[in-house]
């Protein structure tokens, strides 16, 4: 009679299981941004970001002493919420930076790090693109 009971415990448990894990639960989708909306000048304070359409772009601040001509170029991906620019060194090497976006609209861009920094930037227009 113990190994019946036992049989049937186990299998009443193996179906509760079965059936709790196989219940639809809705899966949280993820943010996706219009890519296009990303495209042009934007800044935040004296930091300044060009995103271009074929992938590329660069920063520059001013609070360094650096001027629009000698921004740091950048190649860049938006994947969902993910921003990556790979930042191109002068040397040659390649320091990837990767932001989660939390706002992409015609006039504000706002991203955080990993590390608990946050940025909100403003489209505006450069006075011209020369990079």
């Amino acid at each position: 009679m113990m190994k019946k009971i036992n049989i049937y415990g186990i299998l009443l448990i193996a179906f509760l299981a079965f059936a709790a894990i196989s219940c639809d639960r809705p899966t949280p989708s993820k943010p996706k941004f219009d890519e296009s909306l990303l495209m042009g000048y934007w800044q935040s304070g004296t930091l300044h970001e060009y995103y271009k359409e074929d992938g590329t772009g660069y920063t520059w601040d001013t609070a360094d002493d650096v001027l629009e001509e000698e921004a740091q170029p950048y190649t860049w991906t938006l994947s969902g919420a993910t921003l990556t620019q790979n930042h191109l060194m002068e040397m040659g090497g390649v320091v990837p930076k990767t932001y989660t976006l939390t706002t992409l609209t015609a006039t504000t861009l706002a991203y955080h790090d990993n590390y608990g920094t946050s940025y909100v930037f403003y489209k505006g227009n450069s006075d011209e693109e020369t990079y």
